[in-house]
């Protein structure tokens, strides 16, 4: 046992590298940016295209907040915005589908996915639901009453102040991705030393197959639903290297996850806005379902389509 243990910590420990190594520097990046115009300039550019999914001007504030840094970033400007029920569910469902786009997306390319179509899916999917909650609910027009939430923003006043308070996120970052994935990592190595793994893969079987993947697709599955893009691209690494996922079933595990991942943390952060989480949560996990079988079937269709055209 006391072997499982060390193989899946240092296992645990080479993961925290490889995605540390990605997670560090765009983390202090924007928390520098942050304190430049570059954040502000990018608000102005989007503000002119919020009126189109029915949100005022500033509504881009918490929008490019949370795709750019995080959710707690967002909900944090959020609360301090005037809006309505309506403009705040608009908000919650763009930023469930749509957040932290450089650290998701680039941590989850070291498995072989390409961050341009994981962020085309991403936006896309925020930009329909929002369009589609403008125009087909007409409900929601009453004043958000947000929850008890304190919100003070950092006062830094000098480059040094900037540059140590980034260092120090980027490092908590670090710090907060290892405590999450060296024991992940140690209880999959037992998982799959002691054979329990193959288990689980069965009791999944019935959703993976439902989405068109093979059983060895489950735990990356697993790991990305209740750990997010982020932490869960450790056990989606190996399991490319280990357990031989197909890039067809990794594309599509992919699509599943970001449409809806880490769902607990990513649900439960929207409590304080005042909104009900739990159509958050249904919508989400209804579009990765049905998007995920979609892409499934027209992928199963143009591989018949080529394998009838090589066999004339």
């Amino acid at each position: 046992m006391v072997g499982i243990l060390q193989r899946g910590f240092a296992v645990g420990l080479q993961t925290t590298w490889t995605l540390g190594k990605v997670i560090f520097p765009i983390t202090l990046i924007m928390s520098i940016l942050q304190h430049t115009p570059v954040l502000q300039w990018i608000i102005q550019l989007v503000t002119p295209f919020m009126k189109w999914i029915g949100l005022p001007g500033d509504a881009a504030i918490p929008l490019v907040l949370g795709n750019l840094l995080n959710l707690y970033a967002a909900i944090g400007a959020i609360l301090t915005l005037h809006l309505t029920v309506k403009e705040v569910l608009i908000l919650a469902v763009m930023l469930s589908f749509s957040h932290n786009l450089l650290i998701e997306s680039t941590v989850a390319s070291r498995t072989g996915m390409s961050v341009v179509l994981m962020v085309i899916v991403r936006v896309g999917l925020a930009l329909v639901s929002a369009l589609l909650i403008h125009y087909l609910w007409q409900g929601g027009s009453e004043t958000a009453q947000y929850g008890f939430v304190s919100n003070s923003p950092e006062q830094l006043t000098s480059w040094g102040a900037i540059l140590l308070a980034g260092l120090k996120k980027a490092c908590l970052g670090i710090v907060q991705l290892a405590v999450i994935v060296i024991p992940l990592m140690i209880g999959i190595q037992i998982l799959k030393e002691l054979k329990w793994i193959h288990i689980f893969s069965r009791w999944m079987a019935p959703v993976t197959k439902l989405l068109g993947m093979k059983e060895n697709t489950s735990l990356t599955l697993a790991a990305g639903l209740v750990f997010g893009l982020a932490y869960g691209a450790g056990v989606m690494i190996q399991a490319v290297k280990e357990d031989g996922v197909s890039k067809r079933d990794l594309t599509l595990a992919f699509i599943f996850l970001v449409s809806c991942h880490a769902v607990i943390e990513d649900t439960l952060v929207f409590v304080p806005l005042g909104i009900p989480v739990w159509p958050l949560l249904v919508i989400r996990l209804v579009t990765a379902i049905l998007l995920t079988m979609l892409i499934s079937f027209i992928w199963n269709r143009v591989e018949d389509t080529k394998r009838k055209e090589a066999a004339v």
